[in-house]
């Protein structure tokens, strides 16, 4: 069976190293000191690694049931998820105004690496009920906040989206679920969605379904759509729960992975539903749920890697497989251990610096998120706006394929259920697919934002790596600053290509959309790397006690620049061949 530990260590340098989050001049930052998120992410890890991470493979094997139109989960998944409740940890950064504990999102995004890496589809179930939160407390009337959010933020009541349906999905102008209006005001919302995680269980006394609708005359297409709340039980004007509500789960998904989270069919038949936000601008509403959820799968496609990585690395100091060709490392023992081989080392550092990377660029999304929501920052708001394609696409693409590459180290052992690799690589395939697939995130970079506020954002991006690597031109820092200006230019190259070649035909630049986030990737967790080996290097300079700990993180950059980010030249050439090679073939053909 797997392990998981928390990586709280490098955790730790990414708040306070590289980020200095506790100097930030953002309201609650100064609170976050490196006591205080310490003792929230060992708490954290340890809740993790002790109750959460061993049922991950009972929610594998056992899955949900659904008896008696009521899903039930697996075994010990209410308990835990009572024990996860009662300790405060759905309620870190909600408002203390409806019983929140007021932290940053910052921290909320550090603890929910550590629980999506021990058991990500147990952490779907509070996971969605912080984003429903998030819309309700951001477009939800006086009462409706006062109704819902005490309750959601402690998960005594669950949360969903529920946009996809059978005919439809990124295209939700298609959808057919209707809203008719009645005369208290309420809406008896009519029809069926699919693939609604956690659609129903028995962890929860309510669940608050969001649900995308358009109501009877509305416009056609997205135009059209509205976003209501509808309770799985209604509740009474008081605040207890009355009558059961006119909604039922059709049947549970069998899925590939992610089998301990109820992927259900919700039919809605008249169901009372209230509208959330303004009739006719429910994408607006849903919007800001699905932005959440897209940096929070981007999380979970890093947290999959970061586990499936701990276990490679044991397994290749453990395993005895052959001689190291330069010498035989361990003759005391039958065959050196799997490490000494340059292959697995190639392997393992491809994990090390996709995960190491991945972790700083998800925080400081998080930080950047922070900065626009409390600062009302709005140059943080659009750059923020402008990463999270590039977060939820190319963490999830690479933390897939860093799963994988988890799997190769073992062998023929990691084809083995019982060796817990299969399940990472099932789990984390999902990430690529839900909230909008990595194809769709593409496009939204390319095709809305790059363009953003006249190009004000992505611009803002090249002339932060710009500035940084003005600032540390030096001999120690050539390693890192050199291989980020290469990378820079091929991304600037490949945004005037889009520009030229795009403006005569829009298929030059959707054809290379997918390069271009994959380039956007690479440069971004190039300028983290380059940002964690001035960290690394400044603390040497200052005689920190833990070298071995910076050392690793120097060579660990240099080896991302030095194999990883030259990527953005091959994705540059793809770009530039345009449309015509990729268009060219008739339908008829594929």
């Amino acid at each position: 069976m797997p392990a998981f530990n928390a990586n709280t260590k490098d955790m730790q340098f990414v708040l306070h190293e590289v980020l200095k989050a506790s100097e930030q001049n953002i309201p609650g930052y100064d609170e976050m000191d490196a006591d205080f998120t310490g003792a929230v992410l060992e708490e954290a890890g340890k809740i993790a690694s002790e109750v959460l991470h061993p049922l991950n493979e009972v929610g594998d094997r056992e899955g949900c049931q659904l008896e008696n139109g009521v899903v039930r989960t697996p075994t010990g998944f209410k308990e835990a998820f009572d024990q996860m409740r009662h300790g405060g940890w759905t309620a870190l950064d909600c408002d203390p105004a409806y019983g929140g504990q007021g932290l940053p999102y910052l921290m909320h995004t550090a603890v929910g690496e550590i629980m999506s890496a021990s058991n990500m589809a147990f952490n779907m179930y509070p996971g969605l009920t912080h984003g429903a939160y998030s819309a309700i407390h951001a477009h939800g009337s006086d009462a409706q906040k006062q109704t819902f959010l005490p309750k959601m933020v402690t998960c005594e009541w669950t949360g969903t989206m529920n946009l996809t349906e059978p005919h439809c999905g990124t295209d939700l102008g298609l959808m057919r679920t209707r809203a008719e209006p009645q005369d208290d005001g309420s809406y008896k919302i009519t029809g069926q969605k699919i693939f609604i995680s956690a659609g129903d269980h028995d962890m929860a006394d309510n669940i608050i379904h969001l649900v995308l609708a358009k109501i009877s005359g509305a416009p056609e297409g997205i135009k059209g759509v509205s976003l209501f709340i509808v309770p799985k039980v209604l509740v009474n004007d008081d605040g207890s729960l009355g009558a059961r509500n006119d909604l039922s789960v059709g049947k549970i998904e069998e899925k590939m992975g992610i089998h301990g989270n109820s992927t259900c069919v919700m039919n809605y038949d008249g169901a009372t539903g209230y509208l959330l936000g303004e009739a006719h601008k429910g994408m607006r509403a849903m919007f800001t749920m699905m932005n959440e959820a897209r940096i929070g799968v981007g999380l979970q496609g890093y947290a999959q890697s970061e586990v499936a990585y701990q276990n490679a690395r044991a397994y290749a100091l453990d395993r005895l497989q052959g001689r190291d060709v330069t010498g035989t490392k361990h003759p005391e023992l039958a065959a050196d251990p799997l490490i000494v081989h340059p292959d697995i080392r190639r392997n393992l550092m491809d994990q090390k610096s996709f995960v190491e990377g991945a972790r700083a660029f998800a925080f400081w999304g998080a930080n950047l998120i922070d900065r626009a929501h409390r600062n009302s920052d709005a140059e943080a708001d659009g750059l923020i706006s402008l990463m999270t394609p590039v977060i939820k696409g190319f963490l999830t693409d690479k933390g897939y394929e860093m799963t994988i590459n988890a799997q190769q180290v073992y062998g023929g052992h990691g084809y083995i259920e019982e060796w817990g690799m299969s399940q990472f690589a099932r789990d984390a395939r999902i990430a690529m697919i839900y909230e909008g697939a990595n194809g769709v995130q593409a496009l939204d970079l390319v095709g809305r934002k790059l363009a953003q506020d006249g190009g004000k954002h992505v611009m803002g991006f090249f002339e932060m790596v710009k500035t940084f690597c003005k600032e540390n031109e030096s001999d120690e820092m050539a390693a890192f600053v050199e291989p980020l200006k290469k990378a820079s230019k091929d991304l600037q190259a490949a945004g005037m290509y889009f520009m030229q070649a795009g403006m005569k035909n829009p298929n030059n630049a959707l054809a290379g959309s997918y390069d271009f986030m994959h380039m956007m990737g690479h440069v971004c967790l190039g300028l983290m790397w380059a940002r964690m080996a001035r960290a690394a290097q400044d603390a040497l300079a200052n005689g920190a006690e833990d070298r071995d700990f910076y050392d690793a993180k120097l060579a660990t950059a240099r080896y991302y620049m030095a194999r990883q980010l030259p990527a953005t030249s091959m994705h540059l050439s793809r770009i530039e061949t345009g449309a015509d090679t990729l268009m060219a073939l008739d339908a008829a053909h594929f």
